[in-house]
């Protein structure tokens, strides 16, 4: 009977082990997937409720009021830009789910320099389905924005530090 024990305790063992495993290697594959998931949510290629980022979360709420929370990576930090000529509505944490933009599926030059006068974006840029241009940037910096549409630019600085917006509709063009 003793040797039962002992054997049925190992194999319990074994198997909160391979629970343990697994589930870590899962939150490891949902954080190297972030940026993918954020994509997805933002482009409507996987369907979300309410879908929302802040600085350091991505929340999905289900229309059952649960939700699941995502931690963002630690030095990426993500912003989503609605460039607009007529309308635009006030926006802090973007809704990747509900936010809309004027501007849909416009290209836009995008340059955004950090406080040293490195080029950390310069490249032409899509606007999606909801109007707006979702960027990574490294986290805890400073920078200036410029977009730029049919002779038209808006400028801005933005940040990336803990507690600030994801969602910018004040430029305008």
């Amino acid at each position: 009977m003793r040797i039962k024990a002992i054997i049925l305790g190992a194999a319990l063992v074994a198997a909160a082990i391979v629970f343990l495993a697994f589930n870590n290697l899962e939150a490891n594959t949902v954080n190297t997937n972030i940026k993918k998931l954020v994509k997805d949510y933002s482009t409507g290629n996987v369907p979300g409720e309410s879908v929302s980022i802040t600085s350091h979360e991505l929340i999905v709420t289900e229309s059952d009021g649960s939700e699941r929370i995502y931690e963002l990576p630690e030095d990426d930090f993500f912003v989503s830009i609605a460039p607009y000529v007529k309308e635009t509505h006030p926006c802090a944490i973007h809704n990747l789910t509900g936010c809309q933009g004027e501007m849909v599926n416009e290209e836009f030059s995008v340059y955004i320099e950090d406080e040293e006068g490195n080029p950390i974006v310069d490249e032409t840029m899509k606007s999606q389905d909801n109007g707006f241009i979702d960027i990574w940037i490294p986290r805890d910096r400073t920078y200036q924005i410029s977009v730029s549409y049919n002779g038209k630019t808006a400028e801005s600085t933005i940040s990336s530090f803990e507690g600030d917006d994801t969602c910018i509709t004040t430029m305008q063009l």
